[in-house]
């Protein structure tokens, strides 16, 4: 599947984000040609984990999500860890972003504890 043209959110958080779960689809996404931005709940760079406990990586942060909507974007991704995943759901601009998705429509993609945002949102309610 080719993503010539599109431009994927993979929302971070601060701190927390599990590594793999933000590099792997990342890599995947600009791969089949995607414009990959990270948007996170702060502007500079985030620091994921690995396996929750151990340091990860940085990663710079392209957009905060007080900056940015749901129409900006053709699709999200939601990485998992329990510390980032538990900040996500935590913030109320961080889950009107993962409903907007929803609302417009838009592809979401939520891994291991990324999911969480997406009850947090009210957009599960009814699917399966």
């Amino acid at each position: 599947m080719q993503l010539d043209g599109k431009t994927i959110a993979i929302l971070i958080a601060p701190r927390g984000t599990e590594d793999v779960e933000f590099v792997r689809p990342a890599q995947a996404l600009t791969e089949a040609g995607a414009k990959v931005v990270a948007v996170s709940l702060e502007a500079g760079t985030a620091e994921t984990v690995n396996q929750d406990l151990d340091p990860g990586s940085r990663h710079p942060v392209d957009a905060t999500v007080s900056d940015v909507s749901a129409s900006g974007f053709d699709g999200l991704v939601i990485p998992g860890g329990t510390v980032g995943a538990d900040k996500i759901r935590g913030s109320a601009e961080a889950v009107a972003f993962v409903r907007g998705f929803f609302e417009a429509g838009k592809p979401v993609a939520a891994i291991c504890h990324g999911p969480w945002a997406l009850v947090e949102a009210g957009v599960l309610e009814g699917a399966g």
